[in-house]
């Protein structure tokens, strides 16, 4: 038995699910790009450093909302941070400002992070989609899959010790799994490849709409803490 399925067997045994990205390319070290924008099949020949996947982003044509967008969000925060917050997709401020979780249900957000002990510079935000749905409307499964492995190339370059995916979609998304929040919060799950623990909790703007269910994202909060400092210890 390999050390990878060892390690695999072992998280199984104790109860966590895991759940693998992409298998990744080894690391050639980081390719220069001109300021031209990458194109697709430049993206998926080289590992993009931080500003070339933000122009490849920022350029993206992959699925049709782009047509509609003012601006890609890309992501904000720590780029070597401990914590990763992942989300759903922009909303109509997060779209003009290009930024996630702005208006009411990012100060909450931010309110949440403070309560233990982080702040919105400590962490970093990115979300499923980088462009706005219509209307809102929850992201179509093409548009999730087109953005993908933006995020996916995000994480490995943050490699947080933690993952906290907010709210329905996002959980769903980033796991691969059509179980609700209620089912998938309480426990720890875990990417592979990079192997980064995941805790669910609900979105701000749900908490915002049924606070009687701020106490069970604290719990959440909690749980994810605890990740971090056993794996300190």
């Amino acid at each position: 038995m390999t050390a990878e399925s060892t390690r695999l067997a072992y998280l199984e045994a104790i109860g966590i699910d895991v759940f693998s990205l992409r298998a990744s390319e080894p690391a050639t070290g980081e390719t220069r790009l001109d300021d031209q924008p990458v194109e697709e099949s430049a993206f998926e020949q080289v590992s993009l450093g931080w500003s070339e996947l933000r122009r490849a982003v920022a350029a993206c044509t992959r699925c049709s909302l782009h047509a509609g967008r003012m601006q890609t969000v890309f992501g904000v925060g720590n780029p070597a941070a401990d914590w990763m917050i992942v989300g759903e997709a922009p909303g109509v401020e997060e779209d003009r400002r290009g930024e996630p979780f702005v208006g009411r249900a990012g100060q909450l957000l931010d309110e949440m992070l403070r309560a233990v002990g982080l702040s919105r510079e400590g962490v970093f935000i990115a979300n499923i989609l980088k462009c706005r749905p219509p209307n809102n409307r929850d992201p179509a499964a093409s548009e999730a899959e087109a953005c993908r492995s933006y995020l996916e190339r995000q994480i490995e370059l943050v490699h947080p010790k933690i993952i906290l995916a907010v709210g329905r979609i996002a959980a769903q998304q980033l796991l691969r799994s059509d179980q609700t929040v209620g089912r998938l919060r309480g426990r720890v799950h875990a990417l592979a490849n990079p192997e980064i623990p995941v805790v669910v909790t609900y979105h701000p703007a749900y908490l915002l709409r049924t606070p009687t269910q701020k106490r069970e994202a604290w719990k959440d909060l909690c749980l994810a803490r605890r990740i971090i400092g056993a794996n300190a210890a």
